[in-house]
């Protein structure tokens, strides 16, 4: 009495379906008819042994000994041999093996943040008063060249009647320069025009994300009164585990959703990978750059990054169906003609959805079997047990 373990039913079944098949002498591994056209070159074991005959027999298990045919490729040591009839009752499919371009989804939980590279402070490099604020609230957009505030500084006071007594000198002019003196208002002083105030204005377009400048205060050397960014271009911070970090390289393309607007997706692509990967968590850090040109995407907003990484290398598949992992290999049944199946170990690459890459073991071109492969692979193996238990008493 045969009982197959129920903790492994797909395999356990398949070995169970070729062991009935085996002891009952199913059409399954009956010998071939009689070669259409041609004769008969001799008669092999049907369980795969060395033993070869002449003339038709039958092996210990009562079992037809298989015909080969003259012209007939020899089998590959441990080729499966399958009837047409078992072909079709099992729905044996293959699929042929070819070059495909593989691209890896990699799933990332990400923030937003500002541009690093554009964010400005404006800082002057005197001290005064702010006599009049144009921009007086955070959050307001700017654009370059616009005021910002009117100040009054006895320092600038100071160097632009030293500019006017040295008879408009180029040093005193430099050291305006020095201290951010705006040029607009160093060529009105080439006129002749007196200054009390100096306008400070923006260095650039974008928004006030800080602003400590409020009208009538006194700001030293150095204080800054405004914080400015350019939001046209923002920062996905992704985390990718430590897993599928070897899958993201510099340029790939990701996309990626906010819950603000799930509808609607935004482009971007990876410009740097951080050089370090959490302790604790075991990601690592990916800096996506993404437009912004509607001012949608905003600082900490909450990200799902998905990132289309192509696979480098040989871009041989088969289909994820085909390949056979035991754990301690992986094997794929080439098909060598009908009802002849080769199982063929292989080395393999990346997977990915429906796909698994080979580096070696298949060429383009082969086909290989992509239903019914464990109960080929099962019958393979019990033949080949069989084949190693005979040699074994034989010895």
């Amino acid at each position: 009495m045969i009982v197959a373990s129920s903790k492994r039913p797909g395999v356990a079944g398949a070995v169970l379906v070729a062991i009935l098949a085996i002891g009952a002498g199913t059409p399954a591994l009956a010998a071939d008819p009689a070669c259409p056209g041609g004769k008969v070159k001799l008669y092999r074991d049907p369980m795969g042994g060395p033993d070869t005959s002449p003339v038709p027999k039958k092996d210990s298990m009562n079992m037809e000994y298989i015909a080969v045919c003259e012209g007939e490729a020899e089998d590959v040591p441990g080729t499966v041999r399958v009837s047409l009839d078992k072909v079709q009752r099992l729905g044996v499919r293959s699929a042929e093996v070819g070059e495909r371009d593989l691209s890896r989804t990699v799933r990332a939980f990400a923030t937003l943040q500002f541009d690093e590279r554009k964010q400005y402070v404006v800082a002057p490099r005197y001290s005064g008063w702010i006599e009049k604020l144009h921009v007086n609230a955070t959050g307001d957009t700017v654009e370059r060249g616009e005021p910002l505030f009117e100040a009054y500084s006895p320092e600038l006071a100071v160097l632009q009647q030293e500019w006017r007594i040295a008879g408009r000198s180029g040093y005193a002019a430099d050291k305006l320069r020095n201290l951010g003196y705006p040029e607009a208002e160093l060529e009105k002083l080439k006129r002749g025009d007196a200054f009390r105030t100096v306008t400070i204005r923006s260095p650039a377009s974008g928004i006030v994300i800080e602003k400590t400048a409020v009208e009538g205060m006194r700001f030293g050397l150095g204080d800054a009164l405004f914080r400015i960014v350019d939001t046209s271009t923002m920062w996905v911070m992704a985390e990718v585990y430590e897993q599928d970090l070897a899958f993201v390289k510099l340029g790939d393309t990701a996309r990626i959703a906010v819950n603000a607007w799930p509808d609607r997706p935004f482009d971007g692509k990876v410009t740097f990978i951080y050089p370090s990967v959490g302790r604790d968590s075991r990601t690592a850090r990916l800096r996506i750059e993404v437009a912004n040109p509607d001012g949608r995407l905003r600082a900490d907003m909450a990200a799902t990054a998905e990132i289309m990484a192509p696979v480098a290398g040989s871009r041989v598949a088969i289909p994820e169906s085909a390949l056979i992992d035991t754990g301690r290999r992986q094997v794929v049944l080439v098909e060598r003609g009908e009802g002849r199946y080769e199982p063929r170990p292989v080395k393999t690459g990346a997977h990915v959805p429906g796909w698994v890459q080979v580096t070696d073991g298949v060429k383009p071109g082969e086909r290989v079997v992509t239903q019914a492969t464990f109960l080929i692979d099962a019958e393979s193996n019990i033949r080949a047990a069989l084949a190693a238990f005979g040699a074994g008493e034989a010895k």
